[in-house]
Formats: C-alpha cells, sequence, structure tokens
C-alpha cells in the first residue's frame, strides 16, 4: 500500500487479478498475460495482502471471485478498456503522417529545403514543420530536431540513423559588379590582388578553408562573420569573393563563379534521424520524400 493513501500501486498485480476473474482459471490467465503459472499466483497473494480482503474463492474447476473481487473486476475492466483504447489511439496516431516535424539544415541550404517542405506539406497537409536553418548542431537525441540535413564528414553520434542524401560541390563565387571592379580571379597567384569573405569560425581542416589559408594573404581576407547567412548576404553585396555551393551559386544570375572548384571541395549531405524517431510515419515519409525529389 502506499504511504499516502490505501491504493495498492502496482497495476500488474490488479490486471493479473481481474484475468484471472474473467478466465476464471489461473492457467488460462497465464497463457493469455504471456508469464509463469506460478507468477499469477504471486499477484494474486500479494493483491490481497495489500487490500486485506480475499478476492476469490478456491475450488477445484477455478477461481471464482468474491464479492470484493467483483468490485475490483469492474474497476480494472474500465481501466483495461481505457489502456487499450489509449494504445489504439497512440498507434493510429504514429501511423499517420501529422503532428509537428522539426527539420534542421545549414542556412545556406535553406532556400532549396523550403520549397521541398512546402512541397511535402501539401501531400501531408497535417505536418506542421518547423525549419531550424543554422550553424548550430541541434541534439536529435535531446529531441531538438526530428530530421537533420548535415554535411562533410560522416556523422558520428551514437544512435542516430546517418543516411547520404546526395554530394555538394563547392566554387568561389563574387558578384558581377565585383568582377566588374576587381575583374576574375586568374589564378592562385593572383589571390593577393582580391578581396575574400570567410567564415570567422571556419575549421582550418576543411578543404576550401586550407586552400584559402594556403593561398589567399591575411590581410586579404577583408570580411568575415561566423554566420554562414551573413557571408552570403556579404558576396552577394559585393564585398569579396566566397564559399558557395555550385547549386546555391549557380541559382543567382548576378554571381560569377570564379573557379572551376576542386573534386576535394566536395562534402557529402546526410539525412540523419535518431532511432528512437527514425520509424515513426512521419519520419519515414519525410526522408523518402526527401530522397526522391533533393
Amino acid at each position: 500500500m502506499s504511504e499516502h493513501n490505501d491504493t495498492p500501486e502496482n497495476w500488474t498485480e490488479i490486471r493479473t487479478a481481474y484475468h484471472v476473474a474473467r478466465l476464471g482459471t489461473l492457467s488460462a490467465a497465464a497463457e493469455y498475460i504471456g508469464i509463469h503459472h506460478a507468477t499469477v499466483i504471486r499477484h494474486i497473494d500479494a493483491l490481497e495482502s495489500q487490500l486485506e480482503s480475499k478476492l476469490f474463492h478456491r475450488h477445484p474447476r477455478g477461481y471464482v471471485p468474491t464479492e470484493a473481487g467483483r468490485d475490483l473486476m469492474q474497476i480494472a475492466s474500465a481501466t483495461e478498456d481505457q489502456f487499450t483504447q489509449l494504445a489504439r489511439r497512440l498507434k493510429g496516431r504514429n501511423a499517420s503522417v501529422g503532428g509537428d516535424l522539426i527539420v534542421t539544415t545549414l542556412s545556406e541550404l535553406s532556400p532549396y529545403i523550403t520549397p521541398l517542405l512546402v512541397e511535402f506539406q501539401r501531400q501531408y497537409p497535417e505536418v506542421r514543420i518547423s525549419l531550424v536553418a543554422e550553424e548550430r548542431r541541434l541534439k536529435l537525441e535531446y529531441g531538438e530536431a526530428h530530421v537533420a540535413l548535415r554535411a562533410g564528414p560522416k556523422p558520428q553520434e551514437p544512435d542516430n540513423v546517418v543516411q547520404p542524401l546526395c554530394q555538394l560541390s563547392v566554387a568561389l563565387f563574387a558578384h558581377k559588379d565585383y568582377v566588374k571592379k576587381y575583374g576574375m580571379l586568374v589564378a592562385e597567384a593572383d589571390a593577393s590582388n582580391h578581396r575574400f569573405v570567410m567564415s570567422q569560425t571556419a575549421n582550418s581542416a576543411a578543404p576550401f578553408h586550407a586552400w584559402i589559408k594556403q593561398h589567399v594573404p591575411v590581410e586579404a581576407v577583408t570580411f568575415r562573420s561566423n554566420q554562414v547567412r551573413s557571408l552570403i548576404d556579404a558576396i552577394n553585396s559585393g564585398a569579396g569573393i566566397g564559399y558557395l555551393t555550385k547549386k546555391s551559386g549557380g541559382a543567382n544570375p548576378d554571381l560569377i563563379q570564379m573557379t572551376a572548384g576542386r573534386p576535394e571541395w566536395e562534402s557529402t549531405l546526410w539525412i540523419v534521424t535518431h532511432i528512437d524517431l527514425h520509424r515513426t510515419a512521419k519520419v519515414q515519409a519525410l526522408v523518402k520524400f526527401l530522397k526522391e525529389n533533393f
């Protein structure tokens, strides 16, 4: 019994007693629930001890509920029905594509992800989309997002399901007004005659940042930011030459590709989901949709 009231603390024992009363024998209840015959006896004995009431008359042919047992059976039957209905509702909810769906990706990819998410929502109007486009990696294990699109080396966080989506090709771009003023980037040796836009928190191990470090003088990097969105805005405003995906840069008619790009500058875009949510209907539907349409 609980310290604060006179109710049993273990629903398992109540459920066992209910099925004994419903089916009439220990063996039938044990088989239905999927537990050992001796466990059923322990549950009944423990429950009678807690309630300080005899719940069954023991007969050779089976167990017959006492008045207290019939009262318990009535309450337990209603509770069992409620649990069953709840399980069916939850199962139906999980089987349908609807509810909140949080997607996170790099801000640079937002112009391409957003139209796809809108189209996905047209197909599944019960879905409520939240797109978090930023460089911080949301923690899927804490439920900060359902699906993440991440670029670079394959994510290694435990309990995540990681699948490749596509290859991202990168090149140097500049606004046409910048090219009109400073000209094209002719060769690596010409880098000192230009102005460059670069991430303030760039990983020096990244191939394209390593190229800038090797070939571009520090004084030629004239605009820095810790936000990709700001770097894109700077390139679009003519601040200098900067890295963009070929998809992103090529979509803007005002930008000119300054280099052909290099194979070592390419990176993989990964779809990342947490194992606890990976099999839910809404996550499976989005993953399938992105693979078919990205």
